[in-house]
């Protein structure tokens, strides 16, 4: 389905009727298409995040408290 702006501003919940359906609607602005809104799969999306985000776990072999290691860090040193 192909929808202009002005079609996405006065007839959103026909658009997003047409999403749920699983069409893909490509939003036009002057003629020229400028965006592809498609349904939305959060599940999945936060799987594939957890798994290519290298900060995931990073505390998970950590026994003490993240606000405990945080002091620690932050003390004072003293410089030899």
């Amino acid at each position: 389905m192909e929808a202009t702006t002005r079609d996405l501003r006065l007839h959103t919940a026909e658009v997003l009727a047409a999403i749920e359906r699983g069409e893909q609607v490509i939003i036009t602005y002057h003629g020229k298409r400028r965006a592809v809104l498609t349904r939305w799969q959060e599940a999945d999306t936060r799987r594939h995040r957890h798994q290519t985000n290298p900060a995931f776990g990073l505390w998970a072999d950590k026994t003490d408290s993240v606000d405990n290691e945080i002091r620690q860090l932050r003390q004072r040193r003293d410089l030899p």
